[in-house]
């Protein structure tokens, strides 16, 4: 005869042992708190910030040492190689600014509009070329595409003397011509290609829903697509007007005239053969022409972070 207390199977006894606890009986174990970073976490983290400190360090230590520089009179320049300054010589910026033929605000506006007839020229021909190879369909599509990428590896000394002969013949050297309207012409491939990407990630559905209300391509583009293209125009706006801004050598074979010159030109101005070269003044103007590359990257961060990054160029 079987004993009616003794359960019939392990699972019953566990069911029984879930019941007291179910009613408020027995209560279940506390779960432990999750650990902090242990101690070998903290000072390997630690370590990588003091590395990353000092790498910071020394790569901005020849930009402090060029503002420490245009603080300091021309004959200790090279003597204190330091950053920490000894005297106060505010003069070289004002010996500076007028220290060429023409005011150095006659250079920063040449180099003004050259930056913005580029950009204007960018955007307008290389997001339609970038429409085209990504929306239309057209012969030798794929061709013209790979041959495109290929100029971004051909070196802009190979094409500069055909250039320079070109334009020579019409007249157009020592003017702004030769720096703007090849922007015109959708020449920078680099920005193509971003802008093919760009538009590569934006759903087909909307064009055939624009084209089935009797929208064209042109419509299409300027009402929908375009819009749509902010960070990737932002990207090529902000590129464009760092690598314009900094251009000396498209500047110094086209443009000989001082009156015409732009800023890379005026500061190269400064350096005299003969060794007689004003420094402070130099290195002042610089400081002044690079605040304009500073404040365009500031603002513009967020869209040329967001930009590359919706692309897919790391």
């Amino acid at each position: 005869m079987t004993n009616p207390t003794i359960t019939d199977s392990p699972t019953r006894a566990a069911d029984q042992d879930l019941v007291p606890a179910q009613h408020g009986g027995a209560q279940s174990a506390p779960q432990p708190k999750p650990r902090g970073p242990g101690p070998r976490a903290r000072i390997r983290s630690l370590l990588k910030h003091l590395a990353l400190i000092l790498t910071g360090g020394v790569m901005i230590y020849p930009l402090l040492w060029m503002v420490a520089s245009s603080l300091r009179p021309d004959d200790i320049i090279f003597r204190e190689p330091g950053i920490l300054l000894q005297t106060l010589e505010t003069a070289n910026y004002s010996d500076g600014w007028g220290a060429l033929s023409n005011p150095f605000n006659v250079y920063l506006f040449n180099s003004a509009v050259v930056v913005l007839g580029c950009i204007v020229g960018n955007l307008v021909s290389c997001s339609m070329a970038a429409y085209a190879f990504a929306r239309l369909e057209f012969r030798f599509k794929k061709p013209a595409f790979a041959l495109m990428l290929l100029t971004i590896m051909l070196p802009f000394h190979v094409v500069i003397v055909p250039q320079y002969i070109m334009f020579s013949q019409i007249g157009w050297v020592n003017t702004f011509w030769p720096l703007i309207v090849p922007k015109l012409l959708a020449t920078d491939a680099f920005f193509v290609f971003l802008m093919v990407q760009f538009i590569r990630g934006i759903p087909k559905d909307m064009d055939e829903a624009a084209r089935i209300d009797g929208a064209g391509h042109a419509r299409i583009f300027g009402q929908i697509i375009l819009p749509m293209m902010v960070p990737a125009l932002a990207t090529t706006t902000i590129f464009t007007f760092i690598w314009t801004w900094n251009d000396f050598f498209s500047a110094l074979i086209y443009l000989t005239d001082p009156n015409m010159f732009t800023v890379p030109v005026a500061l190269r101005a400064f350096v005299d053969a003969t060794g007689e070269s004003s420094w402070g003044s130099l290195f002042a103007m610089s400081i002044v022409s690079l605040l304009p590359v500073f404040i365009a990257f500031l603002v513009g961060q967020k869209f040329l972070v967001k930009g590359i990054a919706t692309t897919g160029i790391k």
